[in-house]
């Protein structure tokens, strides 16, 4: 494209610039048979008995028919319906097993070494490194505990699942 050759300050210049070279390309080009819809041949009408009402009109749209304008603003508010979601129960937490009660031991005991450990005859500066040991034993163990991989009895050759 040559459109490099304008002023970056002069935005419509540049725009039409890259406009024309578009056209001497080709894009943007229509024939006229594509730009006019093709109507599919209309059935004759029957004709009406005298005594008969005519049909309502339709609010024609774009879109081809829907719900008229004035039905959508003007008519009964959607949100006012008398039926409510009501969403199932959920399923019950699982149970804890042995080595989640391990580490919220190690780390109750951890806690309790950091926060006061004169309570139970040790000084601060025993108890603080074996409640940061602590501490530190409950998330390793905590980590060690998030399973890897795929769930048991996955094919892992099907890729992605939800």
């Amino acid at each position: 494209m040559s459109s490099h050759g304008t002023d970056p300050e002069d935005v419509d210049a540049a725009f039409a610039a890259i406009v024309a070279d578009l056209r001497a390309e080709g894009v943007g080009e229509f024939d006229e048979e594509t730009l006019e819809p093709q109507q599919p041949p209309q059935a004759p009408q029957p004709p009406r008995p005298a005594g008969a009402v005519p049909p309502p009109d339709r609010d024609p749209s774009w879109r081809g028919g829907g719900t008229p304008w004035d039905d959508v603003v003007l008519g009964d508010d959607p949100a006012e319906d008398n039926e409510h979601f009501v969403p199932p129960e959920p399923p019950p937490l699982p149970r804890p097993g042995k080595g989640a009660f391990v580490v919220l031991l190690f780390f109750l005991v951890g806690l309790f070494l950091l926060i006061a450990p004169g309570l139970i005859g040790l000084s601060a500066t025993m108890g603080t490194p074996l409640g940061i040991l602590s501490l530190v034993i409950a998330l390793a163990l905590l980590l060690l505990r998030v399973k890897q991989g795929p769930p048991d009895g996955a094919d892992p050759s099907n890729g992605a699942q939800v």
